[in-house]
């Protein structure tokens, strides 16, 4: 014990240098836990995205672009699937729901969805949890409604009542737009930490009364254009949706479903499981995460390097200091162990500087995180893995620690007395 109270007393005698050294070892930890958290995290939101969803549906193409575009809304559909297959399989005793989905237009940068009020009932995130409203309501019987997630209300600060335009493609600039039938904001959706707050929801019906009078991607002129009265007096069944997501009565028939509909003989299908393929999604990302964790270990080794070079350096100046103690009667190894505990106490302030750094930083940021990114950060103890991450870094510091004990523990004591010009 009083080695370590002499460790700590030379320490404060080189406060600066200590204060420093255990900073940058502090600054390191806190971006190895926080690379670590945001990694954990970032999977834990990306797994949860959608749940409850046995099959997404879609025009034959690879998983993971049906995944991308019916779920995340990235890309576009190669093909669109016929309303009667649709059909076909909602109505299939084997299917308990079915939410249809129709995508192509945008607003600002922002996709829009097609859907029905199945998607409100059964569309599912993190642990089987629903949509639910911050302020208004679900779209009803008029086709000009539209329900915001809440990203988009945010950004854009629309509340319920004001109109907006949706436009042609999904281009955050586009030069066709809907302009002749606008719509209202009805509903905003609480904050899900997923695309849906990304999302401007409207029914299929609404969906199809802005492309009723469009003719081969082009829209009509003159005489040929439709009123959004007149659309509303239509016909608004939709020909064709581009993906659907199916809920099943029994789990067991998944396989057997997913088989069917791949060899259905209406048109190319593709059905696919959503768990399996946000697995083979994040096994693409898998890379770039390994390299940002490697990344931050390199950071964690500069600090330690950066410790061992302050004791280095110290230790000729502190020669004296060591034949001193020596000659009081302390054995090479008391000496030797002096300089490891430094290390040890340099070492154990930076962890525990950069857990307060690190907490401090999610308490700060995490509200922001959350409402811009979609990542909560929770204020939660470290796991054991992390506890195991200190623990390794605590060792390093007492392996670079041994360094300049062993050195120490060479010096003679004629070498630390004698004068050297």
């Amino acid at each position: 014990m009083y080695l370590f109270r002499l460790a700590v007393a030379s320490l404060a005698n080189r406060r600066f240098t200590a204060f420093l050294t255990a900073f940058a070892i502090a600054l390191s930890v806190c971006l190895l836990l926080a690379v670590e958290r945001v990694r954990t995290e970032a999977r834990n939101s990306f797994a949860s995205t959608i749940s409850g969803t046995d099959l997404i549906v879609g025009a034959r193409s690879g998983s993971v672009n049906l995944l991308l575009y019916s779920v995340f809304r990235i890309g576009n559909a190669t093909n669109n699937i016929r309303w009667d297959s649709f059909q076909h399989y909602a109505h299939d005793p084997r299917v308990k729901w079915a939410i249809p989905m129709s995508l192509g237009d945008s607003h600002r940068g922002y996709r829009v969805l097609g859907t029905d009020q199945s998607y409100f009932e059964h569309y599912q995130y993190g642990r089987h949890q629903n949509l639910a409203m911050a302020a208004g309501r679900f779209f009803a019987t008029d086709p000009f409604e539209v329900v915001l997630g809440a990203e988009v209300a945010d950004a854009l600060h629309y509340k319920l009542g004001d109109t907006l335009v949706l436009a042609h493609g999904t281009a955050a600039i586009s030069l066709v737009k809907h302009d002749d039938k606008p719509f209202t904001v009805v509903g905003i959706l609480k904050r899900t930490g997923t695309p849906v707050d990304r999302t401007l929801h409207i029914s299929l019906g609404g969906m199809e009364a802005i492309h009723i009078d469009w003719h081969n991607g082009v829209p009509a002129r003159g005489a040929g254009r439709i009123s959004a009265d007149q659309a509303r007096n239509m016909d608004l069944t939709p020909s064709a949706i581009t993906a659907m997501m199916l809920g099943l009565n029994n789990k067991i028939s998944t396989f057997s479903l997913q088989r069917e509909i791949n060899d259905f003989v209406g048109e190319p299908l593709l059905a696919i499981l959503p768990g399996v393929a946000l697995q083979e999604l994040w096994s693409l990302m898998g890379t770039a995460e390994k390299a940002l964790f490697v990344v931050s270990l390199f950071v964690v080794l500069t600090g330690l390097i950066g410790m061992l070079t302050a004791i280095l350096t110290s230790l000729n100046e502190r020669r004296r200091e060591m034949a001193i103690l020596r000659s009081v009667g302390a054995r090479p190894w008391h000496i030797a162990s002096l300089l490891v505990l430094e290390a040890f106490a340099l070492a154990l302030c930076g962890i525990g500087a950069g857990l307060a750094l690190l907490y401090a930083g999610i308490a700060g940021a995490q509200g922001y995180v959350q409402a811009n990114y979609g990542l909560y950060l929770p204020l939660s103890a470290p796991t054991a893995y992390e506890w195991s991450l200190l623990g390794i870094i605590l060792g390093a510091a007492l392996v670079m620690g041994a360094v300049p004990a062993w050195r120490a523990y060479r010096q003679s004591l004629a070498d630390g007395l004698s004068i050297h010009l």
